[in-house]
């Protein structure tokens, strides 16, 4: 049968052959191949790569990001960066005796700061190194050249404080070292060298206390979510300036991925997230001004506790704040000893604390223009009643007497205010007392210029003060009552029993029309900062609108360009007569510049007719002290257009009369701010050179 031509296929040819035989020993080969690569990887290989799969792992290194730079009004940094090399220990690298040593050390600390000062005992000493972990110390102090109790010092003391943070031991280190140490990580387990940025302070110790401190991020903090988006281990605020804007300054870390093996060496790099600098912040301080009151006060006042403040009276910018004694804050910047820092900080002096928002102190006769104003609120007096200033007045069995009992004779209000006529305001205070629980004119209008409120002011904490009424005197009465009770001390103790059982809160008394003519000169039981009186004369300045004191002024890039600017924080009014006032300013006036005023030698041959001072003197007898306290309030302004206008508030411990110390301070400011007009105009600014005190140069 013959086949259909559509069953035939062609025959293959020969080389096709030899091609398809080729293909699949190279396929076979192929296979081949791969499997005994697999099989090598699997069988023979295995064991070692698994071996190091366990020993590599990715450790994930922050990259710290650069708090932004604070500066002044002019742009003249007050606080910067340096990048530096720090060399830190990790807590999970330390034993368990180090870290029991450390739980036992703050227990100790704890409880010795809870027992009562003057019994709390000798300061807790840091213990000794555990044996298993001296070989490490002694190798790293070798290194860091160090002595090795100090490492351990900053060690115990960093566990106890924040146990889950790496713990700086040294900042500022050679690069040597730092290569020194990552090519023997075998002999510093858990010791790391990094790049970190460290705060600089040009100005050394100008407006420390408004600065504030920055340090890592408590436990505390992070669980009552303080700082939102903040991990372990970050640089935050903790006070001051640093802390109220440090959304701002913060900026946001970088992380980068580092693969290393089981002794911790790096054998790599993954993904790396660069860090974002913090923005930089503006402040209505104006670096000259400051400068000029802090040397001021060093050289006028020595080394006596006190405060000032110089603030726009329009807006409530503070153009100067200054607290003393103060304090380098670079010390803080770095680790710092206990010996240290109990040399600096626990001398009894308190640097840390802003006597200038913080301190409560009776004002003495700056208080006056409150009282003059509550008198003819009241129709108490007029703007010319005249009263025959004797000298001494008796109120009751007691009688109360001038300053060096001097007698002035028939005053009027603005002589009263001129002269500090204590007789003229002890009768006010006479007249305005009253049994209401919250008190009478004086305590109505002081609460109604700022007196027993914060401010506002854009830092963490200030003091509220205090203006006494028969409320408050029944109150600390109780109170005493209850301490004595609590405390077992008899009722009909003396004061000074109750004193030395922990009590003395009050003697018991009721309030009398004692109470309210102490009151009225600024003396018994008022307390106000110097910041509230600056804010209250701030007050008289402006016809009755009171400013909210305020330091943040702008947020810009590292690059200077303008990100938000910061609102002035508003204030309010009060209601005031212009007659009361313009008299009350009158007064003010011809203190700081008639014959017999109080001040007028402090700024003999001032340009008043230009520069017009409204000053102030004030001096507060405090019975713990030895001198007598020293104030002096001003207002003051440019021309007859009043630019530039400034409230300058100065006080100081045991200074003595207000002429005499706080005055010449006072007037320095005044001076250094009307001298800053800008530099064509320098010299015709001058308003005078202060006549009293050591005079500061520009």
């Amino acid at each position: 049968m013959i086949d259909s031509v559509s069953d035939r296929r062609p025959p293959v040819s020969p080389q096709l052959a030899i091609r398809v035989a080729a293909l699949g020993v190279v396929a076979f080969m192929l296979f081949a191949i791969i499997f005994f690569r697999l099989w090598y990887l699997q069988v023979l290989s295995g064991d070692q790569y698994l071996a190091q799969a366990q020993t590599n792992k990715v450790r994930v290194q922050p990259l710290p990001a650069p708090r932004g730079s604070i500066v002044d009004r002019n742009g003249d940094t007050i606080v910067g960066n340096e990048s530096a090399i720090v060399v830190k220990i990790r807590p999970d690298s330390l034993p368990a005796s180090e870290k029991k040593a450390a739980a036992d050390y703050g227990d100790a600390v704890i409880a010795r700061s809870q027992r009562p000062k003057g019994s709390q005992g000798a300061p807790i000493v840091i213990p000794e190194i555990p044996q298993d972990l001296a070989p490490r110390f002694r190798r790293l102090a070798t290194t860091l050249a160090m002595p090795t109790r100090r490492i351990q010092e900053i060690v115990v003391r960093g566990l106890f404080l924040a146990g889950y943070a790496p713990i700086t031991v040294r900042e500022g280190v050679d690069e040597s070292v730092q290569g020194y140490i990552a090519e023997r990580q075998e002999e510093f387990p858990g010791v790391s060298v990094d790049r970190a940025f460290i705060r600089t302070y040009p100005g050394k110790e100008l407006a420390a206390q408004i600065l504030g401190t920055v340090g890592q991020v408590s436990q505390e903090q992070l669980d009552a979510k303080t700082f939102p988006g903040v991990t372990l281990g970050s640089i935050v605020g903790k006070t001051g300036i640093e802390r109220e804007y440090d959304k701002y300054l913060r900026g946001r870390d970088g992380k980068e991925r580092i693969l290393v093996d089981a002794q911790g060496n790096p054998r790599g790099e993954g993904l790396r997230i660069e860090p974002k600098p913090g923005n930089d912040l503006q402040l209505t301080l104006d670096l000259g001004v400051q400068r000029t009151g802090q040397v001021s006060y060093a050289s006028i006042a020595g080394s006596k506790p006190g405060a000032f403040v110089a603030m726009d009276p329009r807006n409530g910018d503070v153009i100067a704040m200054g607290s003393f004694p103060s304090f380098d804050p670079s010390l803080l910047a770095k680790p710092i000893s206990q010996k240290q820092y109990d040399r600096i900080f626990n001398d009894g002096s308190t640097p840390q604390f802003n006597r200038a928002t913080g301190a409560n102190y009776a004002t003495g006769s700056t208080f006056k223009p409150i009282t003059a104003l509550a008198g003819l609120e009241d129709g108490k007096i007029s703007t010319t009643d005249t009263i025959n200033d004797q000298g001494c007045l008796k109120i009751g069995v007691q009688e109360r007497c001038n300053a060096k009992k001097a007698v002035f004779g028939p005053v009027d209000l603005r002589d009263a205010m001129k002269v500090s006529s204590d007789i003229y305001f002890y009768l006010l205070g006479q007249s305005t007392n009253t049994r209401d629980p919250d008190g009478g004119a004086i305590q109505r209008v002081a609460r109604k210029f700022g007196f027993e409120r914060q401010t506002g002011i854009d830092l963490p904490s200030e003091s509220q003060g205090l203006v006494p009424d028969p409320t408050w005197r029944k109150k600390v009465g109780e109170d005493e009552k209850q301490c004595r009770r609590d405390k077992g001390i008899p009722q009909d103790a003396s004061l000074a029993t109750a004193g030395a059982g922990g009590c003395a809160i009050s003697d018991g008394r009721q309030w009398s029309i004692g109470d309210n003519v102490s009151l009225s000169i600024g003396q018994g039981d008022l307390q106000a900062t110097p910041l509230q009186m600056a804010v209250a004369y701030a007050g008289f300045a402006q016809s009755g609108r009171i400013p909210r004191p305020r330091l943040g002024r702008a947020v810009t890039d590292d690059r200077g360009a303008l990100i938000q600017t910061l609102p002035a924080s508003g204030g309010r009014s009060v209601k005031i007569d212009p007659e009361y006032r313009d008299a009350i300013m009158d007064g003010l006036h011809l203190a700081a510049s008639a014959e017999g005023g109080t001040s007028t030698s402090v700024f003999d041959g001032w340009n008043q007719s230009r520069f017009p001072v409204f000053g102030k003197t004030g001096t507060a007898q405090v019975t713990t002290r030895v001198l007598d306290q020293s104030w002096y309030l001003a207002y003051s302004y440019d021309g007859p257009d009043k630019k530039r206008p400034i409230v300058v508030a100065v006080t100081v411990e045991d200074g003595g009369f207000g002429a005499e110390t706080a005055a010449p301070i006072a007037c320095q400011i005044l001076k250094r701010w009307f001298a800053t007009g800008g530099t064509a105009q320098r010299n015709n600014n001058r308003a005078a050179a202060c006549a009293a005190g050591t005079d500061v140069s520009f």
